[in-house]
């Protein structure tokens, strides 16, 4: 059996991220439902609104679904508090430290995974007992790792300093994206962009659309003095530039940013001034599609590639 599809008791081994502004109950339900595992982002939900999408996934899915939880956010405790009174089955955590909560976490029953961008992080993270560690690329959306290694030389390098389940992340979209994560030595794959273009997204439609209107080079990872973050270009990430070419400090980047960027941009579709989170893999996404026809067309695919590389004729 996969390791993966085994730790989280899933048909297949396909993760959907729990993105800001994207991943609400919605989502992690569909997904969950189609096979592979849901996740609610906890990242943009006050621990009020993560409650009830926690109730209202239970209520959507009777299969395993998870939390994923931004270690950086203030307030961590009370959202802590929430996933553990409800029970919830798995929580994937980034962004932080995960000695800080994975051992109360595992007190509670609750499958833990830590997402990281180094092979130095993997080995930080089973230290600390997760279970199985995202291994995120640069490609990523959203917050990302200050070394930019790249994925395909990421999932290599830390599957080879940890023992447990590794999960690939960072442009991957597509079956032919996670059967070469596979062959290097993922057993698991984290999708999150190509989920933000389906209608369970809780992202607003216009957004979706500039999603599935990116193209080659339309995203890139910027504040870097802050917490680096892969925005699609637009009015206001020309802003950031600017101040950054400028040589802007921490204090001066803060005070641009300001408070709710992303929800603005994500959530309420303001695409000038918001902050637009999406990985490089938007070039290849090309229209909005139900969240289980992607998981169905994602595990088609790689069955199909995996056959087809088979049959290759070797010298």
């Amino acid at each position: 059996m996969n390791p993966v599809t085994k730790l989280f008791h899933i048909q297949y081994p396909i993760i959907q991220a729990g993105m800001v502004w994207a991943s609400g109950w919605r989502l992690a339900s569909a997904v969950s439902n189609a096979g592979g595992l849901g996740l609610i982002g906890a990242g943009s939900m006050y621990p009020d609104v993560l409650q009830e999408h926690i109730r209202k996934c239970k209520q959507a899915t009777t299969r395993p679904f998870g939390v994923n939880i931004p270690l950086l956010y203030p307030g961590i405790e009370q959202l802590i508090d929430i996933i553990i009174k409800e029970e919830v089955p798995v929580v994937f955590t980034s962004a932080g430290n995960p000695k800080t909560w994975t051992p109360a976490l595992k007190a509670a029953g609750i499958t833990v995974v830590h997402v990281v961008s180094s092979a130095a992080f993997a080995k930080k993270s089973e230290a600390a007992g997760v279970d199985a560690v995202v291994a995120e690329g640069f490609e990523a959306g959203g917050h990302n790792g200050r070394e930019e290694t790249t994925t395909m030389v990421l999932i290599p390098a830390v599957c080879e300093q940890v023992s447990i389940p590794v999960i690939a992340a960072g442009g991957i979209g597509s079956g032919k994206a996670m059967a070469a994560a596979f062959a290097l030595g993922a057993t698991g794959v984290q999708i999150g962009s190509r989920f933000v273009a389906s209608p369970e997204a809780s992202s607003h439609p216009l957004f979706k659309q500039a999603v599935i209107d990116a193209k080659e080079g339309d995203t890139l990872l910027t504040m870097k003095k802050l917490t680096p973050v892969r925005l699609l270009k637009n009015p206001f990430f020309e802003k950031v530039k600017a101040a950054e070419d400028n040589g802007a400090d921490k204090e001066a980047l803060i005070a641009l940013l300001g408070r709710a960027r992303a929800k603005t941009g994500m959530f309420e579709g303001q695409l000038d001034e918001g902050e637009l989170e999406i990985g490089q893999v938007s070039a290849t996404i090309h229209e909005i599609k139900p969240a289980a026809e992607i998981v169905a067309e994602v595990w088609e695919e790689f069955k199909a590639t995996i056959k087809k590389l088979a049959t290759l004729s070797l010298p």
